[in-house]
This record gives C-alpha cells, sequence and structure tokens, in this order.
C-alpha cells in the first residue's frame, strides 16, 4: 500500500510541557488537533459515543474519542468507510480519532476465535462470517479508517492467566508489534505499541524495556482493568511505566474512573479510555463532585437540586435531579442522554482540574480528595474498577 512513511522517517509529535513528580503535562500533535495529556478520551466503538451527537462532544470538550477497528471492519464495512472518505466524515467528527486493532476481541470473543503465531481467526458472531486478522491487515484497516492514532495488534491474556500462557501472549505481541511497525502506517498517523505480561511484574518490565526498543510513536499499557484488585493494577502499570521512555506517551487502556485516572496521572501515565462514564449514565449512575450517586433512587423523586450543584453543564443548568429520575422510572431514552452527557461533561472538567493540580503542585491534595470522596460513599476503588470495564467486550 502507497503512501506510507518508513518508521525511522517520523519524528516526535509529543512533547512533556510541564513535569511535577512522575505526573507531566504534554502535548499530543495529529494530523486532526493538538491536544493536551493527561486526557480522557470517550468511547466510540462502532463509530459513535453511544447516546451522543459529535457536535454535543466537541461543545463539551472532546479533542479525541476512541473507535474499534475490528467492529467497524465487520459492520458497516470497510467499503462503507471508503465510501465516505474515512471514519472522519462517517461519523461527522472533526477532532481527533485513536482506533483499537482489534487485540482486545481475542479475548472478549475467546469463544468465536482462533489464534496462531501468525494472525487470529475471528468467527463474526453477527453472521458467522470469517475474518483471518493479521498484523499487517489490522494496519491496512486502520489506514483505510484514516485514525489518528493506530493501535499494533496484540495478544492480550486474560489477567487470571497462568505464567507460562502469558509469557507466550506476550511474546507474540512482541512478535506481532514488531510486523506492525515494518508494514507501517500512513503519514500522519501515529503508532502505538501495547505491552502485556499479564500479572506478572517480571514480565510487565521486560515487556515494556523490549517495546521501548522500537521506534513507536507512544506506548500502551494493556490487559489490565479487568476487575483485578485495585492495589495489583498500580502495581502493575507501576512496573510497565517504569521501563518505558519519558519523551513518549503513555496510555493506560481501559481506565475512566476518576480515582483510577488520577492514581495513573501521578505514576506518570498521560491517556485514557473507557466507557466507565457513559455505561453507568445509561445505568442511572451519575458521577458528581460528591461522588457517584444513582439517580433512579426513590430519594431523588422530589429533589430539585440539579444532578451537582458545582456543575455548570447544561443538563445541571436545565433539569432537576427529581426529573432525570422521572425519566429512568418511565424508560425514557431522554434520561441516559442528559446522564451521558453530564458525566462526559464531568470527566473532561475532572481532567482540566487535574492538568491544573500538576500545574500548580496540588496533584497530590487533589488525589487525595478523590479518595475520600468516592471511598466514603461506599466506593472502594476495586468496585469502581471493576465496573468500570466494558464486561468484555471492548476494553483492556
Amino acid at each position: 500500500m502507497s503512501g506510507r512513511a518508513p518508521s525511522n522517517a517520523r519524528e516526535s509529535r509529543f512533547e512533556v510541557v510541564y513535569q511535577n513528580g512522575a505526573a507531566r503535562l504534554g502535548r499530543i500533535k495529529t494530523s486532526h488537533g493538538t491536544f493536551e495529556t493527561p486526557i480522557f478520551m470517550p468511547v466510540g466503538t462502532n463509530a459513535n459515543v453511544k447516546l451522543m451527537r459529535s457536535d454535543e462532544l466537541k461543545k463539551i470538550g472532546a479533542t479525541i474519542i476512541l473507535a474499534n477497528a475490528y467492529h467497524v471492519a465487520v459492520r458497516p464495512g470497510l467499503d462503507v468507510i471508503e465510501l465516505h472518505g474515512g471514519l472522519h466524515r462517517f461519523m461527522s467528527w472533526d477532532g481527533g480519532i485513536l482506533t483499537d486493532s482489534g487485540g482486545f476481541q481475542m479475548f472478549s470473543l475467546k469463544n468465536f476465535r482462533k489464534v496462531s503465531d501468525d494472525g487470529v481467526t475471528f468467527v463474526s458472531p453477527y453472521d458467522g462470517s470469517k475474518l483471518f486478522l493479521t498484523p499487517e491487515l489490522s494496519m491496512d484497516i486502520q489506514t483505510i479508517l484514516g485514525s489518528d492514532i493506530v493501535m499494533v495488534l496484540d495478544h492480550c491474556p486474560a489477567i487470571d492467566a497462568s505464567y507460562t500462557e502469558a509469557l507466550e501472549a506476550t511474546k507474540r505481541t512482541h512478535a506481532w508489534a514488531k510486523r506492525c511497525l515494518r508494514h507501517g502506517v500512513r503519514e500522519g498517523q501515529l503508532l502505538f505499541a501495547i505491552a502485556q505480561g499479564g500479572a506478572f511484574e517480571d514480565l510487565r518490565r521486560a515487556s515494556a524495556r523490549h517495546l521501548s526498543q522500537m521506534d513507536f510513536d507512544g506506548f500502551a499499557i494493556g490487559g489490565l482493568s479487568l476487575g483485578e484488585p485495585f492495589e495489583m493494577t498500580l502495581q502493575l502499570a507501576h512496573a510497565t511505566i517504569s521501563e518505558l521512555p519519558e519523551d513518549k506517551p503513555r496510555y493506560f487502556m481501559g481506565g475512566g474512573s476518576p480515582r483510577t485516572i488520577i492514581e495513573l496521572v501521578s505514576l506518570g501515565v498521560d491517556m485514557f479510555d473507557s466507557v466507565y462514564p457513559t455505561r453507568l449514565a445509561r445505568h442511572g449512575a451519575a458521577l458528581t463532585s460528591e461522588g457517584r450517586i444513582n439517580i433512579k433512587s426513590s430519594r431523588y423523586r422530589k429533589d430539585l437540586s440539579p444532578i451537582d450543584s458545582r456543575c455548570d453543564c447544561l443538563v445541571c443548568k436545565s433539569y432537576t435531579r427529581s426529573y432525570v429520575h422521572h425519566l429512568f422510572n418511565r424508560g425514557e431514552t431522554l434520561a441516559g442522554m442528559l446522564l451521558t452527557y453530564h458525566n462526559l461533561h464531568f470527566m473532561f472538567r475532572f481532567m482540566e482540574r487535574v492538568r491544573k493540580s500538576i500545574m500548580d503542585g496540588r496533584l497530590e491534595e487533589m488525589r487525595k480528595e478523590v479518595a475520600e470522596v468516592y471511598e466514603e460513599r461506599g466506593e472502594n476503588a476495586a468496585g469502581v474498577l471493576a465496573s468500570g470495564h466494558d464486561s468484555l467486550r471492548r476494553h483492556r
């Protein structure tokens, strides 16, 4: 495929502009704009963030979102995406897009796939059709999609996989990363590797060291946020981060709760994605400055206050808790729409506060505040994390 840039021709488009301890403020330049880190990316698995229009996302502060290459390639199909001129035009989104390679579907669709060193054969859960996904094909698919950040094809083992299984998956991930890098991406696209290693710290460190020797534009921490204990998440993430280069962005895949994010920012992570805020919203849970609340609870039936008294989003300015409670009680679609809008607005403002706290030297103070708010209301970290991953559908 023509128009590709060899790996040694790409120049870094990431800069650390300020650092406070391990936490850092940075900028990533993409073909669809420059965004500041640490950043949270909402998930649009099927080329849409559920219950949100693209113009609404932009209005509340989204600059880059995530889509899944495997799902979009299967439905609607690459021919439809090509007809539109790429994923950006297809979904009417002029911001950044990061595409996941399909590697996680090896984990989430384990009953519909067969893995070998050459690639993975998927049997579509939709119509039974087969797709043999190789590292090279994954790169070609994401080239056609036209995403700004491309993820390598990786092998994500289960968090409870044995050492032998995790080692095999990690070796395969390294081999596939090399093939993805050799195949290349379109000029202007950034290519990120994914460190694996299961639940084993030595494998995590070795994976990060091995991949760091290759000329990738950024590095992701994969295979976590799958329901494992919170302290294990932090320990394994820290082990990975300690072996990654300081001049490249670090992306934690599938982390989306405020507690998870601020703890990992403190360790030096720059990018996050998760269905956490949107999935919670569809089930009636709101993220607020006082913690997470269940708006479907009868206690809010006559509550005339906004979802969050400290929030200035359109929902909090216009509607009461009582009204949103009523919508959920009657099964109205608008309920999920309003709460999704609010939760994403909350996350973008939360990330602004995180960035400011790094600059002001108050990150540790904010970290303690977040821990107190979410733990005082019965939301221990492990519970938050477990509810944040995508029920084996998309997230690491």
